[in-house]
């Protein structure tokens, strides 16, 4: 059970809207990084390294999104690791 508390008076419909709008950046955006690119497990803890590397992985992973490859993440992390000219590709 939830509970929410509100300014306006919304149906639960568009309640249910939102909140499953909210999960479902946690679910596409932050478990990919978690996961896929183990921002969870970054060392970086000192001046502006968690920022800078952040915004490194956030620009990795937008290349992969916009590669056509009908693959997913990783299996196009993977490509990009042991293929030079699939790396390539992805910049292009």
């Amino acid at each position: 059970m939830r509970y929410f508390l509100l300014s306006r008076h919304l149906s639960a419909k568009r309640l249910l809207a939102i909140v499953r709008s909210h999960w479902e950046i946690e679910n596409t955006l932050h478990w990919v990084l978690d996961v896929d690119l183990a921002e969870d497990a970054s060392r970086a803890r000192k001046d502006a390294a968690p920022e800078n590397f952040g915004v490194l992985r956030r620009l990795a992973l937008n290349l992969l999104h916009a590669h056509p490859a009908e693959i997913s993440v990783r299996r196009k992390m993977n490509a990009a690791a042991w293929d030079d000219k699939f790396l390539l590709r992805l910049f292009a």
